[in-house]
């Protein structure tokens, strides 16, 4: 299942600004891919940020949005950022399943 992980944080806590999370933000690709069995996650489908948002956008196909808040514990995203964790759908298996319904 796919889920899209929205982690805003504020300018002061931007890893630009405060190295603590500068520390946090280098390692989380690292600490995400290490804890990637522990928590369930089948694959991070992508990974973005938006420098003036101050937010960064992962797509993980995961078993549970519980494993996700797990994880975004144990490396640290929930430290410096607010977390919302979504379920998403692609585009193309949306609009198969649309075209079933007729």
């Amino acid at each position: 299942m796919l889920f899209g992980v929205f982690a805003v944080h504020s300018p002061e806590s931007c890893p630009m600004n405060n190295n603590v999370s500068k520390e946090i933000f280098l390692d989380i690709e690292k600490k995400i891919k290490s804890n990637m069995k522990k928590f369930q996650i089948i694959k991070v489908v992508g990974f973005y940020m938006s420098v003036l948002e101050h937010e960064w956008i992962i797509i993980l196909d995961a078993k549970s949005a519980h494993d996700i808040e797990q994880l975004c514990i144990a490396v640290g995203i929930s430290s410096v950022s607010t977390v919302k964790i979504v379920p998403i759908n692609e585009y193309a298996t949306t609009v198969k399943k649309l075209k079933s319904q007729k």
